[in-house]
């Protein structure tokens, strides 16, 4: 049995320039972190060589891969003609609440795949073949930051350039400040989920319009402001850009946000929150704000929404387990 796991990230400035109709003519970039709740993918040969079992939301067992339903799973296990296997997944959080859940599959998927078939895979080939299977195979009108995010680790200001190609640049941060900054983040969960792909397609529908690459234009300033702010210890700047990112990104699509998380958020920046946002294409799942710690108990109190603690995170998709195998 092979075990992997493939954590998920939290966007904190310049989604939606990852798409590529806008980066191919702008450049994009991107200011993201993983955190410690994760994706966890285990492979073993199935007692049946002749079929092949999935298990996620749902179970299947079929004896020919084209009869798999789930998209993902259908596309890589074809692709990587791997069959007579059982695999199953398991996840911290469910999908559709903006914490890049489906790329963390992906990335942990061929991770798991590439280790079941003996072969070493670098974190940037475990990125880019993501890309290629959900973007171009399977025609999903995301951006590339969550799988670069999922299969590097991190906190990371990724960049993508005209020609498709993607930078990872780690920060270089202060302990006290990475310290800080983590203490100042609180995330809630609102109780609602999203279809991600009907928002981000209306999003990569009017992405050219000159409203909204001005308001991308201006989000990917934000995103290298906030980096700056980070790696020069001006932790009283970040909240702010936080801030401006959101109202800048509630005007890319309808659905991002609705009253009831306009009400959550003012209440939030009332009551000791600097700035925030809705993680994710909007519409629900989780709001994080940069609030000082010793204002949290109230923020938590007026809001009235179930807190969801984490830490960051620095490994990205890892093989957690290995046990015996017959190699092909």
């Amino acid at each position: 049995m092979i075990i992997t796991k493939t954590p998920f990230r939290i966007s904190f400035c310049g989604g939606g320039s990852d798409i590529a109709d806008f980066y191919r003519k702008y450049g994009g970039c991107v200011l993201s972190t993983t955190i410690n709740r994760y994706m966890y993918l285990s492979i073993h040969p199935y007692f049946d060589p002749d079929k092949t079992a999935l298990k996620y939301s749902q179970n299947e067992i079929v004896s020919n891969l084209n009869d798999i339903s789930h998209s993902i799973f259908h596309c890589v296990l074809n692709e990587k003609d791997i069959h007579g296997v059982e695999i199953s997944s398991t996840a911290d959080v469910p999908s559709g609440t903006g914490l890049g859940s489906s790329s963390s599959f992906t990335v942990g998927l061929l991770h798991t795949l590439y280790c079941y078939k003996g072969k070493y895979v670098s974190k940037g080939k475990l990125a880019a073949e993501a890309c290629y299977v959900e973007i171009e195979k399977l025609g999903s009108p995301i951006g590339k930051q969550d799988q670069y995010a999922a299969a590097f680790g991190g906190m990371n200001f990724i960049r993508f350039h005209k020609d498709d190609s993607v930078s990872v640049e780690p920060l270089i941060m202060k302990g006290e400040t990475f310290k800080e900054l983590q203490e100042n983040l609180v995330m809630f969960y609102t109780g609602m989920t999203h279809d991600a792909n009907q928002i981000l397609s209306e999003q990569k529908r009017t992405i050219n319009e000159r409203a909204k690459i001005q308001n991308l234009l201006r989000m990917c300033e934000l995103a290298e402001s906030m980096k700056g702010s980070l790696e020069n210890d001006r932790l009283d700047e970040f909240g702010a850009i936080l801030n401006e990112g959101w109202h800048r990104k509630r005007e890319l699509a309808r659905g991002i946000s609705n009253v009831q998380i306009d009400n959550w958020y003012d209440t939030a920046l009332r009551h000791g929150a600097v700035g925030g946002k809705l993680l994710g294409a909007g519409g629900g799942g989780f709001l994080l704000f940069y609030c000082p710690k010793e204002k949290q108990a109230l923020l938590e109190y007026k809001l009235g929404l179930r807190r969801f603690p984490f830490r960051f995170e620095q490994d990205g998709s890892s093989i957690v387990y290995i046990g015996d195998k017959y190699w092909e």
